[in-house]
C-alpha cells in the first residue's frame, strides 16, 4: 500500500474563502455557482463543473487549493501553455510550478522539492505524465490537496479532443480515495457528462451546470462564396486591427489563408500539425502576447488559450460537431466584450465532412455516432429559427424567446416549400441511377436541371433525359442551396471519392409526396459577411466617454512595456475590462485603485504607484 500522507477534512469558511477571493484575484463577489463548487471542494467533496469558457472556471480549482492544506495537482493537457498559466498566478502572489518533459533534469528536481516541502501551493501535470511510476511515487510521498483535471471533455472517447491518456485518469480515485477531484470542462453535452463521469469514476461527484450561454458572442452563419474575399470583408469593417482565429479544416488551407490575409496587409500567422514544435510555440507565444494579431490553425489550436481580448472566431470549413462549433467559438470573448462567431458553408463542405465519415476508422457504430454529430451541426446552419437557442437546446438547455444578438434574428431567413424543388433533384438522380447506370455529383444534376448544354452533358447524352431543363425557376446557387438542405435533412446522401448523389431510404417519400421539404432561404444582403447590429445583451460593462479614451490607450501602452520587459502576455498583468475600469474611475490613491475588481493585493503592490503616475502623466 502506498504511504500517502494522512488527508486532512477542511471546513469551508464562507469568510475566509471571500477573503482570499479579494486579497488575491481583486473581486468582491462570486459569479453563478462558483461559490457552491469551492464550498464542495474546499469541504472534500467531489464535482464535476461544466461553466462556458471565461465563466471562471479556473477559480473553482484555485481557491480551494488556496484554503486546504498541501498541494493542488492539476492535469492539464496543454504542456505548451502550462508556463503561461503558472505566470499568471505569480503575478497574482500565488506559489505554482509544473513538471512537464520540457524541462531539464535540475528544474525538474527543484520543482520535485518545492512540491514535497510544500512551498507551492499548485502543481500543474500533463495527464501522460501520471502513466509514469516515478510521477506516481512522488505524488505518493506528498499530501495532495486536491486533484483538477482540466479539460476533461478530452476523456470522452469520440469527443472533439479525445486524449487517450485521459482513460488513466480513473486510477486517482482509486490510489487517493481521499483526495477531493474536481473535473471542469466548457463543452459537454448530457451524454458526454454522464461519459466524463462514468469514465473518471466521478459518478458520486456533485454535478455543477452552468447555462452555456454566452450572450456577448454574435453567432453568424452565411452561404460560402468567395470565403476568403468574406473573411477579409468581415476583417476589414468590423474587426479591423482585432486578435482572432480562423480556423480551416486542412494544413494547406491554413497556409494558403495566413498567406492571404499577410499579402492583404492583416498579420496573420499559421499553426497545425505539420509546422515543427519550434514555430507552433512561437506562433502561439506571439498570439498571446501581441495585440491584433490573427491565428489561422486548424483545430490543433485553441484550448486551454486564455487571451482574454480575442475579438472574432472564423470558420472557412463546417465543423464535425456542435461540440467542437461551441468549443471553438468560445475562445472569443472571454472578456464579455461583444465578439464575433462565423462561419461561411456550403455544399462542398457537407459532401467533404460526409466523405470523411465514410472512410474514418472504426465500426459502424462510431460512423453512425459521427454522422449523427454532423447532422446537428447542419442543423444548426440551416435552422430558420434562433441560432443560439438551436446551440443551447443541443446542450439539452432552453432559451425564452429570440436572443436578438444571432443572424437570424438579426435578419430572419424565409422559409420556403421546396418540395417540388427536391421531387426535380431527387428525379434526376433516380434517372441517372437507373436508366443510365450513373452516379453524378452535384454539379452534373443542376447543369441537367437547368437545361445547359456542356461539354460532359453532350459526351453523356443527358440532354435525352425527361428532366432535363425543368429547372429553371431556380438558379444554380440556388439548386446548390438545394442539394445542400437535402444533404442536410438526409434525403440525399454522398458515395465515392468523387462525392456521387445517391438516395436515401428517405428519399422515396418526397418522390411520392408524402413529405413535404421545407427550405431555408437565405436573404439577399446575408450574402457578403456584411456588419451585423450589436445586441444590447453585448453591450461592454464599461462604456468609456471620448474623454476616457486616452486614459484607457495610455494604460495600455504603459502594460505593453511592462509585459515585454516581463516577457508575459499583457493580459496577465491586467485585462482590458481592468484598464477600462482604472481609466472611468481614475482613481487618485492607492486605496481608491485598490476596490477597482481585478485589482488584487500583489498587483495593487507591484503596480499600483505605477499606475497612478500614469494615470497623473495624463492628466487624468
Amino acid at each position: 500500500m502506498p504511504s500517502t500522507p494522512a488527508h486532512t477534512e477542511t471546513s469551508f469558511d464562507l469568510e475566509q474563502a471571500l477573503g482570499v477571493l479579494r486579497k488575491v484575484f481583486g473581486y468582491e463577489s462570486f459569479r453563478g455557482s462558483q461559490q457552491e463548487i469551492i464550498e464542495q471542494v474546499t469541504s472534500g467533496g467531489d464535482a464535476l463543473v461544466l461553466m462556458p469558457t471565461g465563466g471562471g472556471k479556473s477559480l473553482c480549482y484555485q481557491i480551494p487549493a488556496l484554503l486546504r492544506p498541501g498541494v493542488a495537482v492539476v492535469i492539464s493537457p496543454l504542456i505548451a501553455l502550462m508556463q503561461d498559466q503558472v505566470d499568471a498566478l505569480t503575478a497574482l502572489g500565488v506559489s505554482a510550478a509544473f513538471l512537464n518533459s520540457t524541462q531539464d533534469l535540475d528544474t525538474r528536481r527543484r520543482v520535485e522539492t518545492a512540491f514535497l516541502e510544500e512551498k507551492i501551493d499548485l502543481l500543474y501535470l500533463a495527464p501522460e505524465s501520471l502513466r509514469s511510476e516515478y510521477t506516481l511515487r512522488l505524488l505518493e510521498r506528498a499530501r495532495i490537496s486536491l486533484f483538477a483535471i482540466d479539460e476533461a471533455h478530452c476523456v470522452a472517447q469520440w469527443g472533439h479532443d479525445f486524449r487517450p491518456d485521459y482513460l488513466a485518469l480513473s486510477m486517482l480515485h482509486e490510489r487517493w480515495p481521499s483526495v477531493p477531484r474536481i473535473a471542469l470542462t466548457a463543452t459537454a453535452t448530457q451524454a458526454t457528462q454522464a461519459e466524463i463521469a462514468t469514465r473518471l469514476q466521478l459518478t458520486e461527484a456533485r454535478h455543477f451546470v452552468s447555462s452555456f450561454d454566452r450572450p456577448n458572442i454574435q453567432y453568424r452563419i452565411v452561404a460560402k462564396a468567395e470565403p476568403k474575399k468574406q473573411l477579409l470583408d468581415l476583417l476589414r469593417t468590423e474587426h479591423a486591427g482585432d486578435a482572432g482565429v480562423v480556423y480551416c479544416l486542412s494544413r494547406a488551407s491554413v497556409e494558403k489563408t495566413a498567406e492571404f490575409l499577410t499579402e492583404q496587409g492583416i498579420p496573420a500567422l499559421p499553426y497545425h500539425a505539420g509546422l515543427d514544435a519550434g514555430t507552433r510555440a512561437r506562433n502561439q507565444a506571439r498570439f498571446l502576447r501581441e495585440d491584433g494579431l490573427v491565428m489561422v490553425a486548424t483545430i490543433a489550436f485553441g484550448m486551454g488559450i486564455d487571451k482574454p481580448d480575442v475579438r472574432f472566431v472564423a470558420h472557412l470549413d463546417l465543423p464535425k460537431s456542435v461540440e467542437g462549433y461551441y468549443q471553438e467559438t468560445g475562445r472569443a470573448g472571454r472578456d464579455g466584450q461583444p465578439s464575433t462567431a462565423w462561419l461561411a458553408y456550403g455544399l462542398q463542405d457537407v459532401v467533404q465532412q460526409r466523405k470523411l465519415i465514410d472512410s474514418s476508422e472504426g465500426d459502424l457504430a462510431h460512423r453512425r455516432k459521427l454522422g449523427t454529430h454532423l447532422d446537428a451541426m447542419l442543423a444548426l446552419c440551416e435552422t430558420v429559427e434562433c441560432r443560439r437557442a438551436r446551440l443551447l437546446a443541443y446542450f439539452g438547455q432552453e432559451q425564452a424567446g429570440q436572443c436578438g444578438n444571432c443572424d437570424t434574428c438579426l435578419s430572419p431567413p424565409e422559409s420556403w416549400d421546396g418540395t417540388v424543388a427536391a421531387q426535380k433533384l431527387l428525379s434526376t438522380v433516380w434517372r441517372l441511377a437507373n436508366e443510365r447506370g450513373q452516379k453524378f455529383g452535384a454539379g452534373q444534376a443542376i447543369d441537367i436541371l437547368l437545361g445547359k448544354v456542356t461539354p460532359k452533358v453532350t459526351q453523356f447524352r443527358h440532354e435525352e433525359l425527361k428532366v432535363f431543363g425543368i429547372g429553371g425557376e431556380l438558379r444554380d446557387v440556388e439548386w446548390r442551396g438545394v442539394v445542400r438542405q437535402l444533404l442536410a435533412q438526409g434525403l440525399l446522401a454522398v458515395e465515392g471519392e468523387y462525392g456521387a448523389l445517391v438516395l436515401t431510404e428517405s428519399s422515396d417519400e418526397v418522390l411520392r409526396g408524402s413529405r413535404p421539404v421545407p427550405m431555408r432561404r437565405e436573404p439577399e444582403k446575408a450574402a457578403r459577411a456584411g456588419k451585423a447590429a450589436k445586441s444590447p445583451k453585448a453591450k461592454a460593462p464599461v462604456d468609456l466617454a471620448p474623454e476616457d479614451v486616452p486614459v484607457f490607450e495610455g494604460l495600455r501602452a504603459w502594460r505593453a512595456v511592462i509585459a515585454k520587459e516581463q516577457g508575459i502576455p499583457a493580459y496577465i498583468i491586467f485585462h482590458d475590462s481592468v484598464l477600462r475600469q482604472i481609466a472611468a474611475d481614475k482613481p487618485a490613491d492607492l486605496a481608491a485603485l485598490g476596490s477597482i475588481s481585478g485589482v488584487g493585493e500583489n498587483k495593487l503592490a507591484k503596480y499600483g504607484e505605477q499606475i497612478l503616475d500614469v494615470l497623473r502623466a495624463i492628466g487624468a
